[in-house]
């Protein structure tokens, strides 16, 4: 019998997945980009905050408390739902692929473009609300690894619904 206990082999993602593997940065960049970041903290976060949309621009990048890490982004405000969604449809890419679902079963596959996670988030968030959730209010997700657990967790972000994952490997 083969032990499967210890791996020795190196999987490249790029010979696997020649078709989905994106042009990384070279290590290089990567530690000029750790460099900048710890030289220039907040430089560098201003910067990779670009690259998101900001409901309200925020003031001040990182501000020092007593309590670790500080406050970051101070003053500013967006959603998470609206970033990991919205965003995307706005820019024409609403039926591009979002999300790839593979149950253990082989074969059992599951695709969403933006589109569909737009529209089930949606639904979901306004059923919450005609449930009487509002921003604030905390909820607990008991579910397994399926997709209904993403769009349950992007519908309590674009509401402001506090969330918690119930792990339930360990249930019965």
């Amino acid at each position: 019998m083969e032990s499967i206990l210890t791996e020795s082999r190196i999987f490249n993602p790029i010979d696997l997945n020649p078709e989905y593997a994106k042009t990384g940065i070279s290590i290089e960049d990567y530690q000029k980009l750790y460099k900048q970041s710890i030289e220039d903290m907040e430089g560098f976060w201003a910067e990779q905050a670009k690259s998101i949309d900001w409901f309200k621009p925020y003031d001040k990048v990182w501000e020092k408390t007593d309590l670790f890490p500080g406050k970051w982004f101070v003053g500013g405000k967006l959603n998470v739902s609206y970033n990991a969604i919205d965003r995307h449809v706005k820019a024409g890419k609403g039926d591009q692929v979002a999300l790839i679902w593979e149950a253990d079963e082989p074969g059992h596959i599951r695709k969403f473009t933006y589109n569909d996670l737009l529209k089930e988030v949606s639904k979901v968030a306004n059923g919450m609300k005609n449930l009487g959730l509002k921003k604030g209010d905390r909820v607990t997700i008991w579910l397994p690894m399926v997709p209904e657990l993403a769009i349950i967790m992007l519908a309590c972000a674009r509401i402001g619904v506090i969330h918690s994952i119930v792990f339930g490997g360990f249930s019965k």
